[in-house]
């Protein structure tokens, strides 16, 4: 790990005297692609930021500004789990949770020891549900380690969808992997303006008033296992470099499909693993069960698995003379 991001020292961020002030040590992570800003307040209490974690993760994420980020993950003593995160966006919003960021956290537990149980198992409670996660291979100091993790089951999974968009009737798919997301198959991955036609889906009104994250996918033609995704995200609104919850999303909607095709109306008995290349170049993997009973296909043992990295280590000192 890098205790710094200028010139292999402890990094810290100056910001103008206050009585009111008070310094926010935070640990910087890597999942895939998406990056995070980690604040233990479990280790910690950080009484003068509780309930004004909106306004902070605006600041740490502001990528000029700030420390840059794609959301802040706060940590919380829990009595179900080895620590409770909070997720928030960088505009502010609070989402009921995030993948790549709680297999960030899970790493960040292991690395300090914090409950984990006797199986190396690390358990995190969610608004979403519980997670449980796995660090895989051995202890490193530096670099990533591949961290799987078992999400909550999926909800309001909708295979296909006719949702109108500039003139035209989109299709796409619609399930819940802890929080909403639409999956769109696109020809060419390449061509797509993720920017414009994410926010048109995003805030479009079939997904009012929450709205819904957006992913466009496109399978690989000499690997049927094997599909590409973008994702734009909600609360970063824009593109971002990868999205755990995403991924899972993706796979699900894509597999689910070959499945019911493959297997003559019915998901093909067994477990389902796919690839997914995201935009940072990093191959996320995505495994789960899928059944149907009449109309309605159920998944379930949703695991997500890739990489996760810590970057640095800091202290920030809030609020700012503007927050």
């Amino acid at each position: 790990m890098r205790n710094a991001e200028f010139g292999g020292m402890h990094s810290e961020f100056p910001i103008p005297n206050s009585e009111l002030a008070m310094r926010i040590p935070f640990t910087k992570m890597v999942g895939a692609g998406n990056d995070f800003v980690i604040v233990d307040a479990a280790a910690r209490p950080l009484t003068r930021v509780r309930g004004r974690w909106a306004a902070v993760s605006r600041a740490l994420c502001d990528r000029h500004a700030g420390v840059g980020a794609d959301g802040v993950l706060v940590l919380e003593r829990s009595r179900r789990a080895d620590a409770r995160m909070r997720v928030f966006n960088p505009d502010g919003s609070e989402a009921e949770m995030c993948g790549n960021g709680a297999r960030c956290v899970a790493r960040y537990l292991k690395e300090r020891g914090r409950r984990v149980s006797g199986n190396g198992v690390v358990t995190i409670e969610t608004r979403a549900g519980l997670l449980a996660a796995k660090v895989l291979g051995r202890p490193a100091a530096t670099g990533a380690r591949r961290v799987a993790m078992r999400m909550t089951d999926p909800t309001g999974l909708r295979l296909d969808m006719a949702l109108p968009v500039e003139g035209r009737r989109l299709r796409l798919g619609i399930v819940n992997t802890g929080v909403p997301h639409a999956v769109v198959s696109v020809a060419s991955l390449d061509a797509v303006d993720v920017a414009r036609l994410g926010r048109l889906i995003r805030r479009h009104r079939a997904f009012a008033p929450a709205g819904t994250n957006v992913n466009f996918i496109q399978p690989d033609a000499r690997h049927p296992a094997r599909l590409r995704v973008r994702t734009y995200e909600r609360g970063v609104e824009g593109e971002t470099l990868a999205c755990g919850t995403g991924v899972a999303a993706s796979a699900i909607i894509y597999g689910v499909r070959r499945q019911l095709e493959a297997g003559g109306g019915s998901p093909v008995a067994g477990r389902h693993r796919y690839e997914v290349l995201v935009r940072s170049g990093e191959a996320m993997t995505v495994s789960f069960r899928a059944a149907r009973t009449g109309r309605t296909v159920r998944v379930t043992d949703l695991v997500l698995e890739g990489g996760a990295e810590r970057v640095f280590e800091g202290t920030v000192v809030w609020p700012r003379g503007r927050d």
